[in-house]
């Protein structure tokens, strides 16, 4: 994920910081020094790295934060609220049109993700209870339209085409149809080039005036770095863009493109692409990017991610089975299979708070596999009442699933633990209380570190 090489350098900063107790100026502007490097490392623009350092040094500087009991404390969060307003100090929303359809026109260069970062947009439209739909306006590049119509269908939304004429005329008559049947966004997918030209420049502006498009969205490569910043100032100043999406944020990039393109362009960042899949895909909040990137976590994402992924009727029956006290391994092995569905255990470890810490390499994604081997390799009985399993029926549940009877002693247990937990949880729920909220209670009270192929004695 974007900015770990950044989060670990801060967090050395400031865990130096932590040791002194009290801090003199000098511990403030040499602590910032450091932040300047790990912020230049990162690929971070040098003049948003010189303006922010010198607003940190200024606030962090003066007599209330030196002579606080928590200097160390307050420092960090000049350097988070500072950070929140780098990128913008809110999640900036999607323009509306007062009158539907809602034109939104994606553009950028070739490679940075625009076809398919449309159809992630249309699907979470779709999502929010709106009509989107998808307009084919990329003629030159090859495959392009057809690319379009896969990603639409997966996404579960139309793609209107017109074949590979004048692309002004296609967005013209895709406006027209949506206004027909319906269709209350129109996402126009322009056609990009492996680098900035005349040509292109023209093409977007005749497809502008003839659409009055409500949003003008650029995608960027987060990979690209630096560059990426550059691209967005040359679009905005030839078209004129409104906000841009940065694809890849999921890539092992430094990620300094984010903190940059706000300062440079004044154009927010409203969306991100976080992985390969049509749901990889999130609205982006500055104030929990800066704590992601502080080592904070990001339990709201999290939270919102597991809503996205938890269907609310088999919710509803996972309570019900919680306060009635008959949770058993069948719905273990689905709320298993819903985490799967959440993304890579790093990335859901990474938005605890200090999960950026844990090692990639101590992170077993095949540890959900041999779980789901361990309860599928017991009978329907053994699952329905794990208390029959007895030191023989252990040895074959081992043998079938290719572990250890340890492992099995050790999910059982948890799984013992988790029972007296959800009895507990259901006796105290009051009526009306949603189910994330009782999950977050029992998520906190378990421990992963016993769980088979969870890496053992490392926080």
């Amino acid at each position: 994920m974007a900015f770990e090489g950044l989060s670990e350098k801060l967090e050395q900063v400031f865990k130096k910081l932590r040791s002194h107790g009290k801090l003199t100026e000098n511990d403030v502007r040499e602590a910032m020094r450091e932040v300047r490097l790990a912020l230049l490392e990162a690929d971070v623009s040098y003049k948003v790295v010189k303006d922010f350092v010198n607003r940190v040094t200024e606030k962090a500087v003066g007599e209330e934060v030196l002579s606080s009991l928590t200097p160390a404390q307050q420092v960090i969060k000049i350097v988070n609220d500072e950070l929140v307003a780098l990128m913008g100090s809110d999640n900036e929303r999607l323009a509306l049109a007062s009158k539907p359809p809602t034109i939104i026109m994606m553009c950028g260069l070739q490679g940075s993700g625009k076809t398919t970062h449309a159809a992630k947009l249309a699907k979470m439209l779709k999502a929010d209870g709106h009509r989107p739909m998808l307009a084919a306006c990329d003629i030159y590049r090859p495959a392009a339209i057809q690319q379009l119509q896969v990603v639409g269908e997966r996404a579960g939304v139309k793609v209107f085409e017109m074949g590979q004429i004048d692309p002004v005329i296609i967005a013209r008559q895709a406006v027209r149809y949506a206004k027909d049947y319906g269709h209350d966004y129109v996402i126009l997918d322009t056609a990009g080039r492996l680098h900035i030209d005349t040509a292109l420049m023209e093409e977007l502006q005749n497809i502008k005036e003839a659409t009055g498009p409500h949003e003008i969205m650029l995608v960027v490569d987060a990979m690209t770095g630096q560059d990426a910043v550059n691209v967005a100032k040359s679009f905005d100043d030839a078209i004129g863009i409104n906000s841009v999406l940065m694809s890849k944020l999921d890539s092992d990039t430094r990620g300094g493109a984010a903190l940059s393109v706000l300062a440079v362009t004044g154009k927010p960042i409203k969306f991100v692409g976080t992985g390969e899949k049509l749901d990889d895909f999130e609205k982006f909040h500055p104030s929990r990017m800066a704590s992601r990137i502080l080592g904070m976590g990001d339990v709201l994402t999290l939270i919102e991610r597991a809503e996205n992924v938890i269907d609310q009727k088999e919710a509803e029956k996972l309570t019900k089975k919680f306060t009635e006290s008959r949770f058993d391994m069948n719905d273990l092995l689905d709320q298993i299979r819903q985490i799967r569905k959440m993304g890579k255990l790093k990335d859901i470890v990474s938005m605890f708070p200090g999960g950026s810490k844990v090692k990639e390499e101590d992170l077993d994604d095949r540890a959900f596999d041999r779980l789901e081997a361990i309860i599928l390799s017991m009978t329907p009985a053994e699952r329905a009442k794990p208390s029959i399993i007895d030191p023989k029926r252990k040895r074959r549940i081992a043998a079938g699933s290719g572990t250890k009877v340890e492992d099995i002693n050790r999910l059982l247990k948890q799984f013992e633990q988790m029972q007296k937990m959800m009895k507990k949880l259901g006796g105290k729920g009051k009526k009306g209380r949603s189910f994330m909220r009782q999950a977050k209670r029992s998520f906190a009270g378990m421990n992963f570190d016993d769980m088979p192929g969870m890496p053992k004695g490392k926080k």
